[in-house]
């Protein structure tokens, strides 16, 4: 840290010129810099107007290397996502075919209704803004059957109850938290005095229950008089995965698909965008038309309407898996299926780069809540030490995990462009640069 002038009287530096000293080793704008300059010296510390500078810089958003190993990592933004836009403005709600104004569900919905086997959908901010605007359109002011063991919270604090409550409608549980059978979700029904609208069933991501438990699986849930839509949460649009070559990873074997969840008679399904679907954040809506239609109409969605960049993200997202591109073009499934020998070859030359640390097989997971419980066989890098705050200090930040006093990097979730990055970072940590 360059140490900061002071006047012949020891008096500190005036603002401007506190921040000017600083202007000669950051790039911030000069506002910034004045703000932190006027809180050091109101601290009677001017000294201190560097690390206040550092920090906000640090602070930004920006681009990091994720090697923890956790593919959907919520606090890394989960699916990284690449959006090319040429910053030209866009026909986001223009009806180019009429020349007036149109809709920006319209492209993209029909898209995404394609991809599930539906017959209409729509995009909204996430997956909680879709399951509060279904609940609100098609239940307000009436009942929404949800079993008990489908109640759940997860994260960021979204609670189903609470969740259903927001939205005007009031929940009818149903069952047991470990069973609930076709029969407990028909005696709500059939009881004087409820007005169910809806059943609701609800991906418990994180949340589970093992030993003596028994659910209702949505084929059964179909022959109800009432409509069930499902919140399935994680995205994965099949779970046949026709854009992978070769057979659905077993990591994927118990994960819901939306286009199975339609067609096993769900009247809507509703999933993140920013999970298994590998792209930004957001919620879709898909299924029926008359619903989704109901869903459009009400006030709520103009408030939780995604963006043009969503939109856009979401286009070319949809256009690689009807194109079977997927594995190749969307991030995700590029860095979920490439093999263990790849990312072994890669740790040798990265070892070898870096002259630190050694290769070990390791075990990455989804993440996200996505297919929870399950384990993805992989390979990196492991240095004795705990070197965490090094690596996240680095000019590109390298976020790796440590376990028993040592540092993991976990090279399925780097993209392999970023190799020379883990390697300079690790030079670094060495002494080597």
């Amino acid at each position: 840290m360059n140490a900061v002038s002071v006047d012949t009287a020891g008096r500190p530096p005036s603002v401007d010129a506190l921040a000017r000293e600083l202007a000669n080793r950051h790039t911030l704008p000069h506002a910034i810099l004045v703000d932190c300059a006027r809180r050091a010296i109101a601290n009677s510390n001017p000294q201190e107007a560097e690390r206040l500078a550092t920090d906000f810089a640090r602070s930004l958003f920006r681009d990091v290397v994720n090697a923890t190993g956790v593919l959907l990592h919520t606090n890394l933004g989960r699916a990284p996502i690449e959006v090319h836009a040429q910053g030209r403005a866009s026909n986001l709600e223009l009806n180019m075919l009429t020349g007036e104004r149109g809709s920006r569900q319209d492209a993209v919905g029909k898209l995404l209704a394609l991809l599930c086997g539906a017959e209409s959908a729509i995009v909204v901010n996430n997956n909680a803004a879709a399951v509060l605007l279904v609940v609100a359109a098609l239940a307000n002011g009436r009942d929404v059957a949800v079993s008990r063991g489908e109640s759940v919270e997860i994260g960021g604090n979204f609670r189903i109850p609470e969740v259903i409550e927001q939205s005007g409608a009031r929940l009818i549980d149903v069952g047991t938290t470990n069973r609930t059978r076709l029969r407990d979700y028909q005696k709500a029904i059939d009881k004087r005095g409820n007005d169910i609208a809806l059943v609701l069933k609800v991906h418990p991501s994180n949340y589970r229950v093992e030993g003596f438990v028994e659910d209702t699986p949505i084929r059964e849930l179909a022959s109800l008089s009432v409509p069930v839509v499902a919140d399935i949460g994680s995205g994965l649009i099949d779970n046949t995965c026709p854009w992978l070559e070769g057979r659905t990873p077993a990591w994927l074997t118990n994960e819901p698909g939306a286009r199975q969840t339609l067609n096993d008679g769900a009247a809507l399904v509703m999933f993140s965008g920013d999970k298994l679907f590998g792209g930004p954040q957001c919620g879709v809506i898909a299924g029926r038309a008359d619903l989704i239609a109901s869903c459009t109409q009400h006030p709520l969605a103009r408030a939780l309407r995604p963006g043009s960049l969503t939109i856009l993200s979401m286009q070319s997202l949809a256009l690689a898996y009807l194109g079977r591109t997927a594995s190749s073009e969307i991030a995700f499934w590029n860095m979920a299926t490439i093999s263990v020998n790849d990312l072994q070859s890669r740790a040798q030359k990265i070892v070898s780069a870096a002259s630190t640390g050694e290769v070990i097989e390791m075990d990455s997971i989804p993440g996200a809540g996505s297919a929870p419980g399950a384990r993805i066989a992989s390979a990196g890098v492991v240095i004795s030490g705990d070197y965490l705050a090094q690596l996240r200090n680095h000019s590109t930040p390298v976020i790796a995990r440590v376990k028993d006093s040592k540092t993991f990097i976990d090279l399925r979730t780097v993209r392999p462009a970023d190799d020379a990055v883990v390697i300079d970072a690790l030079r670094s940590i060495n002494g080597l640069r």
